[in-house]
This record gives structure tokens, C-alpha cells and sequence, in this order.
């Protein structure tokens, strides 16, 4: 009430300096000099004048009635007027402050005589105004709870405001707060404008005090839920219990199940006792299954599962048709080097090694003869239950040709069979299902040599054999191709006799020699020491020459060449030649010696010289034919 009489009375002051002002200009005859002594301590109406000390004394008694406060202060503020656009806060200052109604926005149905928490901005701006702001107070007021949230770890509530890059923006407290977008739920969430407008629960998890920046999480809520719940089950877990759980997640190694907070995985080979090659042939997503506890990890907190274990092992109740000597029929479900398995029935399977496909002795691939998803009917082998153990056969579906090999395909008969495969010293031959031979590559001709059987026959081509031989224990037969015909070498021994002379060509050369083609088919062998031309050059690959045989083998079937030897004989046959002169030369000259000798009675020293000279003729007819012959 005294401060009400006193803004009065400063009121009433200042009107009538008004007024007086006012007369003052409009009578301009008054000389306003005269009042430059004027005394303001003195009530014109009650003529009061205060003395120095009491004025001192009235000012501290006047600014003792308001409030001291600064800059930044947080104070409760008395509404004593509501405009359209502004509300007038008392604060107990000297004067009374604006705050635009929009900072207001939140309080329905703000009266005069309400109270509410300002913060002074500053207490005197350049108009000399008090600056006061509710907004700012609402911010500092809930910096100072999300501070203390985040110590304790406390759930606060929040309204989900609007969207923003990467998250969403949530007002707490009626400060703006950041939510990542992966802090909304444990799933990953893409359409954030769904949780918009929403009253959500978070938790503070991260603050910037320079900033005054918080980020908050929905996530960390769910999962400290989770959590809990993983606790409470992995203390009533044990293996072999059941559980009831989701499919929430299917990869190509198994499925995650959510067992109620806490997840599984039910590994691939755990879903079914048949073999599948994805979980998805079997489950689905949002999939509900009961599945048995096979092993867990209180650490870790894995747990495996198992569904095929809810049902007994196929093995255990087989039926009682499944027995050594049936007949089964399989699916294709895996395929080895040495054979392939069939699925009987889910869980059950039989192998078929590669000896137990065909009757034939010859070498099959398992993985050309099946294909994955085939069927084939089979003979059941063994059967082991105890250790779940199969093996089946696919030959003795039908009699074993072997049997009756004899009748078939007796020796020295003629057959056209199939080149099934073609190795370095052989070609194999298919002359019916499951019985087949081997040609031997020194039996593919009786004339030519080959490097390799291929250079003669190809596989998947059909080729004439006799039947040579019959292994019937060891289930093979000896074939042969070049018996259809006579022997030529038995003809040609006497064409190709040692000495005789003939054309060939050399169809290949290398470091040993020249395989040289000669008539009739043959082919010779002509080393290299015997390839020398007389010119000193040597006999080249593609050229047309002539030949001596010099060995010619029948059993072997070899014929070995020379060139050499043409040019080498002549020579040998002319020194022979001329060594065989040079001999009756000098014989008769010594039959000559021999005549004149017999004449001559008695030596005379004419005589002497005589028979000298033709002794030294002789000589020299000796000498000269030596050389001769050299």
C-alpha cells in the first residue's frame, strides 16, 4: 500500500510539473528565471519541506519495497495483465515486465492473479524496460531436471514435436531434445513421421553442457527391458526345455527366434532330420514354433535351439518293409567322389558307392551319373540301425550280366562296341550295360604305331573288336581291333627283306630319328647316323628318298632304314673293285718272273741286271695296287 501511495504521489508531482510547464508556455510574460530557486522538497499542497537527512532516509525506506534481483535470475512473477499479444508480469521491481503471449502458448486459460517462473534477461535494456522471459526460464528449469535425469538414470516423458534429419525431435520438460532415428525402437525403423504427435518414454542417454544439448532414447528403454527379461528367463533356463518363440530373422545358416526378450538360434541342421539346403523351405517369418532347449551360455547369453528334436529320429521307427533285400526308392541329396546318397525318407538315408552303380568293371564318375533331386529306385545292401548306417545298390536291380559272359560274348567272336574312354596305353569299349573291355594300344593296328590311342579313335565313336580273352572272376575282357585282319607282316617279310631297296617319305623326325612311311601301309625307322646324304647334308622331315633296309623284325614289328648305307656301299664295292685289278696285275707279273727264271740255265751279270729290273717292276705293280686299294 505504501508503494501504491508513493507511485501516487510521484503521479501527481509530475502532472503538476506538467502543468506548470504548461503555463509557463503559454503565458510567456513569466519569467521562468524566478523559479531557478525553487525548492522540490517542499509540498505545495501540505507546505512540507524534508531535510537532507530525512530525504536520505525516505529514498532507503523506498528502495527497500522491491525486490533485488540480476540478470539471468529465476523468479516467480505475479500476472497482473493479459493483452492479445503480451501478459504483464509483477516481479516485485520497480517495474513491471512484457512477455510476448506466445511464450504462453502451453498454459490454457492464463488469468491475472496467476503465478508463473520468469527468468530476468536483463533489468534495465536501452529503453529502460524490464526484459523478462518465461521461455527462457521453462529452458534453464528443464536443462537443470534433464541434468539430473541423466545422473539418476530416470524415465521421463516426452512429446514427440516434429522430424528432423536423421531422427526426430522430442520435447522434454519444454526443451527441445534430440532422437536418433536408431534409438527408436531395437528394429530398424525407416517412416519417422509415425511416431510424430506421440507421448513417448525415454531415457536420457547423452548431454552437451556448453551447448545444452541432450540426446534421448526410446531404444535403450525396450532393451533395458530386454534385458531384464533375458535375466529372468536365463535363470529358469535348462537344457531339453521348451520353449514357444517367434521367427524374427531367417538366414542361410538357421533362424533367430525371439523367445519372449530373449533370442535363439535354431541352427539349419537342428529344423528338420531330412536335409534342406535353405531354413526358408521350412519356416517363415512372425512364425511361431515350440523348439527344445539344446545348449545355452550364461555369459554370453547364446541359445541353441533345436526342432527336429520335438519328433522321434526316423531311424528309431523305421518301417518294418525297410529291410536287407527291398526295394527303395530315394531322392538325390548329396553326391561324393565315391558315390551318392539317397533320402529313403526324411532323415533316413543310403549310400551308393560307385562299385554298386553299374555292372561294369570300368572306372564311372558318381557325379556324372547323379544329379541332386533325381530319384532312383535301390536295392538295400545293409541296413545297420544301430549305428544308422545304409548302403544300397543300383546294379542289382538287374541281373548281373557277368553271369552269362561266356554265352554273350565268347572268345573270338565279333562285336561293335563304344568308346567309353580313351587312356595313354588304351581304349576302353562298352559292348553292352555293364560289359566292357579294353583295347590295348599295340592292338589298335598291325602296321602303324601310335603315340597315343586318341591320334586313332575318339570317344563316343563306334569301333569293331574281336574277343581275345575272358576275365570273369576279375570282370574284364581283352579286346582286340587290328585281329579282324590276317597279319601283313607274315606277307611282307619277303617284300621287306634285309638289303632290299625301297621309296619312302619321313613323316616325322626328332633327335633319335625318322619314322619314314613306306609301302604297303608300313613304317620304318631310320636312325639319325643313317639320315647322311653324300653331299653331308641330312635327310629333312616331308622328303621323298630311297631306303635300304638294313633289319626287319616280324615279331617285334620293326623295320629299321638307311640311307646312308646307298652311297656308303658304292663306295666300298669300287675300292673292292680296284684293290681285285691291282691283285691279278701283280700275279701276273709273277708268273712272268716265274718264266724267265725257268730259261736261264746260269746266271750272267747281264742276266743279273736283266732279272733286277723286272724284279723292281714287280714291286712297284705290287705297291701301285695297294694304294689302289686303299
Amino acid at each position: 500500500m505504501f508503494l501504491n501511495f508513493i507511485v501516487k504521489q510521484l503521479n501527481a508531482d509530475a502532472q503538476d510539473a506538467s502543468s506548470a510547464d504548461a503555463t509557463a508556455t503559454t503565458n510567456p510574460s513569466v519569467d521562468t528565471s524566478a523559479h531557478d530557486d525553487f525548492d522540490w522538497s517542499v509540498d505545495k499542497r501540505n507546505v512540507t519541506s524534508y531535510s537532507k537527512e530525512e530525504k536520505v532516509k525516505y529514498d532507503e525506506v523506498y528502495e527497500k519495497t522491491f525486490k533485488s534481483v540480476t540478470d539471468g535470475e529465476l523468479v516467480s512473477g505475479l500476472v497482473v495483465g493479459v493483452t492479445k499479444t503480451d501478459v504483464v508480469i509483477n516481479i516485485g521491481f520497480k517495474s513491471d515486465g512484457l512477455i510476448s503471449l506466445n511464450e504462453f502458448r502451453d498454459l490454457q486459460g492464463l488469468k491475472v492473479g496467476d503465478e508463473v517462473e520468469v527468468m530476468v534477461v536483463e533489468k534495465e535494456d536501452r529503453e529502460g524496460h524490464l526484459n523478462l522471459s518465461r521461455k527462457q526460464a521453462r529452458i534453464t528449469r528443464a536443462w537443470e531436471r534433464i541434468v539430473e535425469v541423466h545422473k539418476t538414470g530416470e524415465v521421463i516423458t516426452g512429446l514427440v514435436t516434429s522430424k528432423t534429419k536423421g531422427g526426430l525431435i522430442v520435447d522434454v520438460f519444454g526443451m527441445e531434445t534430440f532422437l536418433p532415428g536408431s534409438q527408436i525402437d531395437v528394429k530398424p525403423v525407416t517412416d519417422y513421421d509415425q511416431f510424430v504427435g506421440k507421448t513417448m518414454e525415454f531415457k536420457v542417454v547423452k548431454i552437451n553442457e556448453t551447448i545444452k544439448n541432450a540426446v534421448v532414447s526410446h531404444k535403450a528403454l525396450i532393451e533395458s527391458d530386454i534385458e531384464a527379461q533375458r535375466a529372468e528367463i536365463m535363470s529358469k533356463l535348462e537344457r531339453g526345455q521348451v520353449l514357444e518363440g517367434t521367427i524374427k530373422n531367417i538366414t542361410d545358416f538357421g533362424a533367430f527366434m525371439d523367445l519372449g526378450g530373449l533370442d535363439g538360434l535354431l541352427y539349419i541342421t537342428d529344423i528338420s532330420w531330412g536335409r534342406i539346403s535353405h531354413p526358408s523351405e521350412v519356416l517363415k517369418l512372425d512364425q511361431k514354433l515350440k523348439v527344445v532347449v539344446l545348449d545355452f551360455d550364461d555369459e554370453k547369453k547364446r541359445i541353441s535351439l533345436g526342432l527336429k528334436q520335438l519328433t522321434p529320429h526316423p531311424w528309431d521307427i523305421l518301417p518294418e518293409t525297410v529291410v536287407e533285400g527291398s526295394v527303395v526308392k530315394g531322392k538325390v541329396v548329396n553326391i561324393e567322389d565315391y558315390g551318392a546318397f539317397l533320402e529313403i525318407m526324411p532323415g533316413v538315408e543310403g549310400l551308393v558307392h560307385v562299385s554298386e552303380i553299374t555292372w561294369a568293371n570300368t572306372p564311372i564318375n558318381a557325379k556324372e551319373f547323379f544329379k541332386l533331386g533325381d530319384e532312383h529306385e535301390a536295392k538295400i545292401v545293409t541296413l545297420d540301425k544301430a549305428n544308422r548306417k545304409m548302403s544300397l545298390s543300383i546294379k542289382q536291380m538287374t541281373e548281373d550280366p557277368w553271369s552269362s559272359i561266356e554265352t554273350r560274348f565268347p572268345e573270338n567272336s565279333r562285336h561293335n562296341g563304344l568308346v567309353k574312354n580313351i587312356t595313354p596305353y588304351g581304349v576302353f569299349v562298352e559292348l553292352s550295360t555293364g560289359i566292357g573291355g579294353m583295347i590295348h594300344i599295340s592292338d589298335l593296328s598291325w602296321l602303324k604305331r601310335f603315340n597315343h590311342p586318341s591320334d586313332y579313335t575318339k570317344v563316343g565313336q563306334t569301333i569293331e573288336v574281336v574277343i581275345l580273352g575272358i576275365d570273369k572272376e576279375n570282370r574284364k575282357l581283352q579286346l582286340g581291333h587290328k585281329q579282324l585282319e590276317e597279319d601283313p607282316w607274315n606277307a611282307l617279310q619277303d617284300t621287306f627283306a634285309v638289303g632290299t631297296q625301297h621309296e619312302g617319305t619321313v613323316i616325322r623326325k626328332d633327335d633319335k630319328g625318322a619314322v619314314v612311311q613306306l609301302p604297303y601301309g608300313l613304317e620304318g625307322f631310320a636312325p639319325n647316323r643313317h639320315l647322311a646324304k653324300e653331299d653331308g647334308k641330312q635327310v629333312q622331315a616331308d622328303e621323298t628318298i630311297t631306303f635300304v633296309v638294313i633289319e626287319f623284325d616280324r615279331n617285334e614289328k620293326r623295320i629299321v632304314l638307311s640311307h646312308s648305307r646307298l652311297w656308303e656301299q658304292v663306295k666300298v664295292e669300287e675300292k673292292e673293285a680296284a684293290k681285285k685289278e691291282a691283285r691279278a696285275e701283280a700275279d701276273k707279273t709273277k708268273k712272268a718272273v716265274k718264266t724267265i727264271q725257268s730259261k736261264v740255265e746260269k746266271a750272267t751279270l747281264g742276266d743279273l741286271g736283266a732279272l733286277a729290273e723286272i724284279k723292281a717292276k714287280l714291286q712297284e705293280g705290287e705297291k701301285g695296287g695297294e694304294e689302289t686299294a686303299q
